[in-house]
């Protein structure tokens, strides 16, 4: 089964990290670069500052712990979706913004791939974990706001991150697809 990991920021790098020893092929999709900043909430090295995000973590998965891993180091768009969605047996919408978790949205229900999302609050006071038929997009606060900056809420980053691989490990085992809402009081799933 292929895994395609859209936005390996804070969520997504450390997902693709925690999903490395499943039986899968993974595919990582970000047109974003590494920066500096992002070392103290991402699963990036500082050898990474500068490059691609999705080629960084695909050369950190090969080289650390010898998984292949397919990189595609572009924006999501309406002219590339289906290349890049195309023959995944999950999508995993790690992405910030509402208009690439529109495209996805689009696509996964005109095309029957089964999607999940997680998504962080900006405040790091709740993150969710939602199969699309119980997720709707919504707009961020202002433009590229910006959720998990300098390390803000990296435990609870790392707990939403933990309970969305938890949930790709138990769909491709035996495809259950079980919701969660997890705040600081903890997890409930459903």
């Amino acid at each position: 089964m292929r895994v395609v990991i859209c936005g390996v920021g804070a969520l997504g790098s450390a997902v693709a990290m925690a999903c490395r020893n499943l039986d899968v092929s993974l595919r990582l999709v970000d047109f974003d670069r590494v920066e500096s900043k992002n070392l103290r909430s991402q699963a990036f090295v500082k050898q990474s500052v500068g490059k691609n995000k999705a080629q960084a973590l695909k050369m950190q998965l090969q080289n650390f712990y010898g998984v292949k891993v397919e990189a595609k180091g572009v924006r999501l768009a309406a002219g590339n979706v289906a290349e890049l969605l195309g023959g995944a047996g999950l999508v995993l919408d790690c992405f910030d913004n509402a208009a690439s978790r529109q495209l996805i949205c689009d696509y996964v229900r005109e095309h029957a791939t089964p999607c999940l999302h997680g998504a962080l609050s900006a405040d790091g006071t709740y993150g969710m974990v939602r199969w699309d038929v119980a997720f709707t997009p919504d707009a961020e606060d202002a433009p590229g706001q910006p959720t998990c900056e300098n390390g803000d809420h990296l435990p609870f980053i790392g707990i939403v991150s933990s309970v969305l691989a938890r949930t790709v490990s138990e769909f491709v085992q035996d495809g259950a697809q079980l919701n969660a809402m997890v705040s600081l009081s903890g997890v409930q799933r459903s």
